[in-house]
């Protein structure tokens, strides 16, 4: 029989505290996240201010990293560190106060002066609203505009739209040929093969051998399958090796040059440099906020006439602003002594490029660091270093590796940048296939399975030896 009683059991369960799990944040957020971060504690937390970024992130540190109270000696410290800076920053505001204030003016100028850039919806509206067109399509046509998808391809075709939206299947024909009539050529079209006839026929090549392998063998020029095509039609294969050449020339995403730029501009968080013949890591903590504990909470903490209440609020408050503050300081050293280790395991790579790169696994940086593998994992997550050869992701650096035939480790990175380059110099008549690239990367004392090679060459987003194949 079941027993359906209360019953008391003892667990032991790890709980992380709301500042731990605010020190995790900090040590994860990238630069950009750490400063929303860092501005929303401003905002809830009256104790901080935001200082120059000449001034130094510890000097709101206190020297014993375990200490969590604070007590009038802080008080004291805080306000004797702030009488020796003070006069300085007086001078040093009134000698740069015109020089900010010209900078100020340019800064407005120049974002007075961006412009938003056009998307492809408005381009095309605007050659509807100008264009001599019948104004009754007109709303028939701002209709197809927007069902437009990020190639300029409507995203629906013409036969559902007219069954799902009521719309007479002829009168949406007509919409979108004037549709397809716009700049730019190919837009409004329901498929690839549909784009490229529009521009064939908007270039006068609606006779052409161009245009007979768009319409009709749309698979097997894909496949390049030339010489499959030189039979079909009876023409010979340089002829239709001259029409992909030129089909190729055309453009199958018509509304790419209104995309949202893809490009991320970075800031890396660390800067490699040389200095007396050794490389080493150089944090840029100008991009960080630099934080303080506020003069007016210090002096409201030791006035006498205070009552405990306030003094309770005042003394939790900087307690908390102290954490966050040495929160951020213990960030930025976890991040300079991986990066340390990243450049001490690291060395060929910075002499003498990627193709050097070797093997590291977070574990190993890990114990040099005296951190667990997770906190590696979390401090480089988001992050950038600038080195000679490039900013890099710092994640960039943790790759496994194959073994060489000296018994050296080289990074999958490595092994890439090699098949690469075995490629980019490949017979354009007879391109390399897998299994031959496996077989110079071994005697290059590379051995990697065909395989494999097949995986990194995708990952390059390198075709296939017979889609590599030229026939002029």
């Amino acid at each position: 029989m079941a027993d359906h009683g209360l019953h008391q059991v003892q667990t032991q369960k790890l709980a992380i505290g709301p500042q731990m799990q605010q020190s995790l944040q900090i040590l994860q957020a990238p630069t950009l996240e750490l400063r929303q971060i860092i501005q929303q504690e401003v905002e809830i937390n009256p104790v901080l201010e935001l200082e120059a970024p000449e001034t130094s992130i510890q000097d709101a540190i206190p020297d014993d990293p375990d200490d969590r109270s604070v007590d009038d000696s802080d008080i004291d410290a805080l306000t004797q560190m702030d009488d020796e800076w003070r006069e300085y920053w007086q001078q040093s505001r009134q000698q740069t106060a015109t020089r900010r204030s010209d900078d100020q003016e340019r800064w407005q100028f120049l974002m007075d002066s961006i412009v938003a850039p056009t998307t492809l919806q408005e381009h095309l509206l605007s050659q509807l609203h100008t264009s001599d067109t019948k104004a009754a399509l007109a709303p028939q046509v701002e209709f197809l505009i927007g069902n437009l998808d990020d190639r300029g391809f409507l995203n629906t075709r013409i036969d559902d739209l007219s069954l799902t939206h009521g719309i007479p299947i002829d009168v949406l024909r007509s919409a979108k040929k004037m549709l397809q009539s716009f700049d730019p050529v190919g837009v409004g079209s329901e498929d690839l093969r549909e784009c490229l006839l529009v521009q064939l026929d908007r270039l006068g090549k609606k006779q052409s051998l161009a245009w007979r392998l768009v319409d009709q063998y749309i698979d097997d020029l894909a496949n390049k399958r030339y010489p499959i095509l030189a039979r079909k039609l009876g023409v010979p294969l340089e002829q239709i090796s001259r029409a992909a050449d030129f089909i190729s020339t055309l453009d199958p995403r018509p509304a790419q040059r209104f995309a949202v730029s893809s490009n991320n501009y970075v800031t890396p968080d660390v800067v490699v440099e040389r200095q007396g013949g050794e490389w080493v890591a150089v944090m840029t903590n100008d991009d960080l906020p630099h934080l303080r504990i506020s003069n007016t909470y210090k002096d409201l903490l030791s006035a006498p006439g205070n009552n405990g209440e306030v003094r309770n609020y005042v003394r939790d408050k900087i307690r908390s602003g102290k954490f966050l503050i040495r929160s951020i300081h213990q960030r930025q050293q976890t991040i300079h002594r991986i990066a340390t280790q990243i450049l001490k395991y690291q060395r060929e790579f910075l002499e003498k490029g990627t193709n050097f790169l070797r093997p590291l696994n977070m574990a190993t940086v890990a114990d040099e660091v005296g951190v667990h593998e997770t906190t590696v994992s979390r401090a480089i997550a988001g992050k950038y270093i600038a080195t000679p050869h490039g900013v890099f992701d710092m994640k960039f650096f943790f790759s496994h590796g194959v073994k060489t035939e000296s018994g050296d480790d080289l990074s999958n990175t490595s092994v890439k940048n090699a098949i690469a380059e075995l490629i980019k110099t490949e017979p354009k008549h007879k391109p390399l296939s897998d299994d031959k690239l496996a077989k110079l990367l071994d005697g290059q004392g590379i051995k990697v399975a065909r395989r494999t090679v097949a995986k990194y060459r995708e990952a390059l987003n390198i075709l296939p030896s017979h889609l590599r194949k030229s026939f002029s």
